[in-house]
């Protein structure tokens, strides 16, 4: 499972695997092109030096995403910036295998937005590391059909799917949909006023819902806030049911407790 944490004001995912498999192993896993090509979410062509140049490309897309190389010590760090975003991998000796501590710090635009992502990225993470630990194994991989469950369940861990009652007097909620296409989305909307889609290049596809605080404010976060949840599984295909009365009461709660963010 990930962590979400905060580094010098970035949000930042934290995951770790214990492998049956020696530093030097891992390494050459993490670096390879050749070994990287059968894990990490796109094709890669990397100087493996401080300083050196890395390349991203994904098939049947024409263009090349460049980072750098921050850190290669090998078999022990390998850091590099991908689209502003430092991704650090540390391997360590841990009795017969390995220690694998991974760190992806967002650096890229506002904070707020770019950790709605987290949910998505540390999904992705997980899978790429259970591919990662097949190929070390020798076995094959096949990629999960099933997605919404796995970021359904980092948006709640992560806190992403709460809403806010705003000083201006109004409640906001945002929430990352990937990168699926606008028009794809907006017939999924509910059809009433506040509902807005935000594309952006770099971040993706976000929905956003504001409207005036009522009289009861948790009550009508926790409506908003299954509106997302439902919003959310349709993009993926899935019809979730209406919220049982005890979840509905236990998230009127939890509003209760802490409406209002500054």
């Amino acid at each position: 499972m990930a962590e979400l944490r905060t580094a010098e004001e970035r949000p930042a995912l934290r995951l770790e695997r214990r492998l049956k498999h020696a530093p030097e192993k891992v390494w050459r896993a993490i670096t390879d092109p050749a070994e990287l090509a059968h894990w990490f979410p796109a094709q890669v062509d990397v100087e493996l030096r401080d300083g050196g140049a890395i390349r991203f490309s994904f098939p049947g897309e024409d263009s090349t995403t460049t980072g750098h190389v921050v850190t290669a010590d090998p078999p022990r760090e390998f850091t590099f910036v991908w689209n502003d975003d430092t991704l650090r991998w540390l391997v360590s000796p841990d009795g017969d295998g390995s220690l694998l501590e991974f760190t992806h710090t967002f650096g890229r635009g506002d904070p707020a937005i770019a950790k709605l992502a987290a949910a998505r990225t540390a999904a992705g993470w997980d899978v790429c590391l259970d591919a990662l630990d097949a190929r070390l194994a020798g076995h094959p991989f096949e990629q999960p059909r099933e997605w919404h469950g796995r970021m359904a369940s980092y948006v709640e861990q992560f806190g992403l799917d709460d809403g806010e009652l705003r000083p201006d007097g109004t409640i906001r909620f945002r929430r990352d949909l990937g990168w699926k296409p606008v028009d794809e989305l907006r017939p999924l909307l509910p059809d009433e006023p506040g509902w807005h889609l935000v594309a952006d290049p770099r971040e993706g596809t976000r929905v956003e819902f504001t409207e005036t605080a009522a009289d009861d404010v948790p009550a009508q976060l926790a409506h908003r806030h299954e509106q997302l949840d439902r919003l959310f599984a349709a993009t993926h295909g899935v019809d979730l049911p209406s919220w049982p009365p005890d979840r509905v009461e236990a998230v009127k709660k939890h509003y209760a407790g802490h409406p209002t963010k500054g």
